[in-house]
């Protein structure tokens, strides 16, 4: 399998928010003359509003709104100055309320994405490290991208692990002078928080550990003068922690604020924080509205505005509790996670709460796994109990309802989240329609059956998938034994609607990664070879290339099938354990595209697959002649001069010597592609080729008048599997980079082995993914492909990002 494109995460949103958008969940428009935070009006409906962030209802407050129209008519709309030069008349009162709120220095930054790309790289200097937390906010983890051209090191670690953080502190802690943890008092998605502490006892055992957190989702609604849950949790703010609190959301008003005990740094900060010195300053209005906020944080009435939020969450807990519904996280934050697992449900069960007058936020991926989409419900002091009663009821009605629809179960929901499954629930009938047949072995498969879908296909016809099963199976090392699966789906008729193969193999996490990424994993991996690694169920194997599944699209229950065979694999995932499924080599269909994300995976986009199809010439000028004419100039600058430096061998079997050269060989090349980051193949899957009359080897030797030895140089071998009559496959190639460039040695071996298949009248080469450049100019079609992946989680996906050069 060849690498998988990085520059394809906008093109995965894109697809994620299109279809939340076709499904009427997402990019919607606010309707009405007016606005009051209890309902909100939608598609010419009024909607009881359960997906604000302003927590306490402060937006509404009249004091705001009276103190942001005075400052427009007294000071315009706007201050169009840096604040670096001046402040407009407003900003010193702010600034002094919000500092006795907290009772340390403050700078106002524009909003806290700005504040974070500002500040970030102001406290952490160059001789610093940082680690994040997985779930911590996108603005934090994009403004610490900035720190990796300064050689900053990054490190991640899984949400709230203090085990995985202490492990990560003392890796650090003889290569930097501080080391940055950073995460979020109040995450947003769940509403789980930071461990505050536990990070404060390893802060007390190792000095070098500085805290920032991103406490925006916190704010106001807890804490001593609404200074938010980590200061509530600290009661006071050491010298080693920056805290980032927020003007907007539960505040009321626009802005963020960076709370600094250390003088020294805060003067740095506030002197020079990109950002800060650059951008423009609030408006007057918002400005003067979060003055009116801070009077009222500052006043007793903000414990009375707490105390009334803290009672309608609790009571919409109390409600939940009589239910059954997968609540993901239980406090006193005000905000709920109710999990649905699969996009589709959460779209149904969106749809369905907004009939019954409910309007509610759906949590998708990146936010959260794709297979963690939820719904993301948050209380507000506009909430009556008469509206949560409503909520608690249509939940308890409609989710059942949901799940049946898009053939799910809670229990399969909890699962997705690691959480106890229930024993209440009751086993759905199946229609009967099809038939599934699941086997571990091509063995147990009809030959004939098999190839009249996949004859022609790769290396997995039939006798392809024997020799696959034969050369990894019994070996020494885990990442050699895969384990198989084939799947045939039938109608009541027998025949095939869907058939595939499936493999279970342990990967290099970074397979999937930039080049840079795998040199760095791959320096740890000499003293842990099994360093972020996983076990892998996907489609085909590390092996193969090609259409690995047949589907019957014109058939009736294709949808069934497909839905049969997603929740065969959900099963095995379970059973197995693995960390990531991958559906792969696909073409783009839309119709399938949206079945696969409505069910939980992401589109991927993966390197062109590439094969000739014109093999019916019958002689090299024929062959020259049937490509363009850019290519036929190519072939005769790049190709044809060198090939009078070869001797060109084909063999069927080889000796052990000979083929412990060509596995050398093989290495070379494996050990060179980083692009491609996979474990070396067992030793015995050579032998295995040699013993099988439907493998040969071409084998391409330096002529001896070209060096100084007696015999012959070999420079490259490729490994061809002959499909039946039809295809001709060059699976793998090895090389000696020593005169790869002085001989075009890679160049001379796709024409050697487009002659090859030429003269054994073969039909079709499948050249396989990747080098469709080099591929196109001797003849081959590139088409493009993609895969579908489901991660179990988004940690290793991450982690790989913050360790990608900027």
């Amino acid at each position: 399998m060849a690498k998988i494109k990085h520059n394809n995460f906008l093109d995965t949103v894109d697809g994620v928010f299109s279809d939340a958008t076709e499904a009427g969940v997402l990019h919607l428009y606010a309707q009405g003359s007016s606005f009051g935070g209890r309902k909100i009006k939608v598609n010419d409906r009024d909607l009881l509003h359960f997906g604000t962030t302003g927590y306490l209802g402060l937006e509404q407050d009249s004091r705001l709104k009276t103190a942001a129209a005075r400052a427009i008519f007294k000071f315009g709309t706007q201050f169009p100055l840096s604040k670096t030069y001046i402040s407009h008349p407003l900003y010193r009162e702010l600034e002094e309320k919000v500092q006795v709120m907290y009772g340390y220095p403050v700078v106002i930054t524009k909003n806290s994405t700005l504040g974070h790309m500002g500040v970030i790289p102001t406290a952490v200097r160059d001789e610093d490290g940082v680690i994040l937390d997985h779930q911590v906010h996108w603005s934090v983890q994009n403004a610490a991208q900035q720190l990796k051209v300064r050689g900053v090191p990054i490190e991640m670690i899984r949400h709230n692990n203090l085990d995985m953080l202490e492990d990560k502190i003392r890796d650090l802690s003889s290569k930097c002078r501080k080391i940055w943890y950073m995460a979020d008092g109040v995450y947003s998605m769940y509403g789980d928080c930071s461990p505050i502490s536990g990070l404060m006892e390893l802060s007390n055992k190792y000095p070098q550990l500085h805290l920032y957190f991103d406490d925006v989702h916190g704010m106001s609604w807890i804490g001593k003068n609404g200074t938010g849950y980590v200061l509530h949790k600290l009661k006071e703010l050491p010298e080693n922690a920056l805290l980032f609190g927020t003007l907007s959301k539960t505040f009321g008003a626009s802005g963020a604020v960076l709370v600094c005990p250390d003088v020294k740094m805060y003067r740095k900060i506030r002197n020079f924080g990109g950002p800060l010195t650059f951008s423009a300053q609030l408006e007057p209005a918002s400005v003067a509205a979060a003055s009116a906020s801070a009077d009222i944080h500052l006043s007793p009435e903000i414990y009375k505005l707490q105390d009334e939020l803290r009672y309608k969450v609790r009571y919409l807990n109390r409600l939940l509790e009589k239910t059954e519904l997968p609540l993901i996280e239980q406090n006193d934050c005000p905000v709920f996670y109710i999990g649905t697992g699969m996009p589709v449900t959460g779209y149904k069960l969106v749809r369905r709460l907004m009939a019954e007058g409910l309007f509610i936020n759906l949590g998708i991926y990146p936010g959260v796994p794709v297979k963690n989409t939820g719904l993301r419900i948050t209380i507000s002091r506009h909430n009556e109990e008469e509206d949560m009663d409503h909520l608690a009821e249509a939940l308890a009605y409609h989710y059942p309802k949901a799940l049946e629809e898009t053939h799910t179960t809670l229990n399969r929901v909890r699962r997705a989240f690691r959480m106890p499954v229930t024993n209440t629930e009751q086993k759905r009938k199946e229609p009967g329609i099809l038939d599934l047949q699941l086997e571990n072995t091509i063995h147990k498969i009809n030959k004939e059956e098999w190839n009249t879908r996949f004859k022609g296909h790769g290396i997995f016809d039939w006798e392809g998938l024997a020799f696959l099963e034969k050369a990894f199976c019994g070996n020494a090392a885990p990442e050699h034994n895969w384990s198989f699966y084939y799947l045939m789906i039938r109608d009541k008729s027998r025949k095939p609607v869907l058939a595939t193969f499936f493999t279970l193999a342990l990967w290099k996490d970074d397979m999937l990664a930039p080049a840079s990424v795998s040199v760095k994993l791959e320096e740890k991996r000499k003293q842990d070879p099994y360093y972020l690694t996983s076990h892998v169920l996907s489609m085909g194997s590390l092996f193969t290339e090609g259409q690995h599944c047949y589907l019957n699209s014109s058939h009736p229950q294709w949808r069934e099938a497909v839905r049969i065979l997603l929740e065969t694999l959900e099963t095995l995932n379970e059973k197995k354990d693995t960390s990531m499924l991958v559906l792969r080599d696909f073409t783009e269909e839309e119709d399938l595209s949206r079945v696969f994300h409505n069910r939980g995976y992401i589109k991927m986009a993966m390197p062109d697959s590439c094969a000739v199809e014109n093999l019916s010439w019958q002689s090299v000028e024929q062959y020259v002649a049937s490509l363009s004419s850019r290519s036929r100039k190519h072939f005769r600058k790049e190709v044809k001069p060198y090939e009078k430096f070869f001797n060109v061998k084909f063999r069927e079997t080889v000796t052990a010597k000979k083929t412990e050269v060509y596995r050398q060989l093989f290495e070379n090349v494996r050990k060179n592609n980083y692009d491609l980051n996979t474990f070396s193949f067992p030793e015995k899957l050579f032998a295995v080729m040699s013993q099988s009359p439907f493998w040969e080897f071409m084998e391409l030797s330096l002529k001896k008048e070209y060096h100084k030895r007696k015999d012959g140089i070999t420079l490259g071998v490729m490994f061809c599997y002959k499909n039946g009559k039809d295809t001709y496959v060059p699976a793998f190639i090895g090389m000696d980079y020593t005169y790869a460039r002085e001989y075009q040695l890679y160049r001379q071996m796709l024409y050697q082995t487009v002659k090859r298949a030429g003269s054994l009248g073969f039909r079709r080469i499948d050249f396989g993914l990747s080098a469709s450049f080099e591929k196109r100019k001797i003849g081959a079609k590139a088409t493009p492909k993609v895969a579908y992946i489901q991660a179990r989680d988004n940690f290793s996906m991450e982690l790989m990002g913050a360790m990608r050069e900027k």
